[in-house]
């Protein structure tokens, strides 16, 4: 709590939150090309599914971070509907471009891996794709009530409530194929060596989301300072 309080300033948050932003992007980029690098040349080819298992790297960290952010998103929904924290919806607001985005290149380059391991580029039966693709159009539907409410206050609440009831889709998404028959349960039995860069691009990953975050919402916060100082230099003029 004492951190929430802390960082419901705005300018605390401002002054904070510069070089944590700023640092992790770049982290989170330079680590991400590590573990590109380590996967591309250093791993030898799988000994199922060859040279295209290498796509796991960039496609499995995806889809962690998709739930990741997602799940960052509800939490800030919920901080913001229970304890009203100033920078809560900003948060939630934020991350929400970032989650749509590794969301979509998650779908994508499952498709991609999916055609030579499966014969197919989608499959409708297949719960994790669909269920996925949800939470893609979830993240959308987030990002469009921000766009379509009269006020920001209105936005913030229609926009916390749709987020947390979408975050049920989550564990669809997790234990999909446990619960029914898809395409995923297919797994490959890849080596420690193999997975090991597929973890590090997951770190960069997960360092990249927070620097995007965290830039994404310095960038809101200077929009609502903008807009405040015109909406008073009208009301003296």
């Amino acid at each position: 709590m004492a951190v929430m309080s802390f960082f419901a300033n705005p300018h605390r948050f401002m002054a904070a939150s510069k070089w944590f932003a700023w640092g992790f992007t770049v982290l989170g980029s330079a680590v991400i090309v590590l573990g590109i690098c380590l996967g591309l040349f250093v791993v030898p080819p799988d000994a199922v599914q060859g040279d295209s298992a290498r796509i796991m790297f960039v496609h499995v960290p995806a889809m962690w971070l998709s739930l990741f952010a997602y799940a960052f998103m509800a939490g800030a929904s919920l901080i913001s509907i229970v304890w009203r924290h100033a920078l809560a919806d900003v948060a939630a607001k934020s991350a929400a471009p970032v989650g749509a985005a590794v969301t979509a290149f998650g779908l994508i380059t499952g498709s991609i891996w999916g055609y030579p391991t499966w014969g197919t580029w989608w499959e409708w039966g297949d719960a994790r794709l669909v269920s996925v693709l949800i939470l893609f159009f979830i993240y959308l539907g987030y990002i469009a009530i921000w766009q379509a409410m009269e006020t920001p206050q209105k936005a913030a609440r229609a926009a916390a409530i749709l987020c947390l009831a979408g975050a049920v889709n989550l564990p669809i998404i997790h234990f999909s194929v446990n619960w029914f028959a898809t395409l995923h349960q297919v797994s490959m039995n890849a080596t420690a060596e193999f997975k090991y860069p597929m973890y590090v691009v997951a770190l960069g990953y997960l360092a990249l989301f927070g620097g995007l975050t965290l830039l994404n919402m310095r960038a809101e916060i200077m929009n609502t300072r903008a807009e405040m100082l015109a909406q008073r230099r009208q009301a003296a003029g």
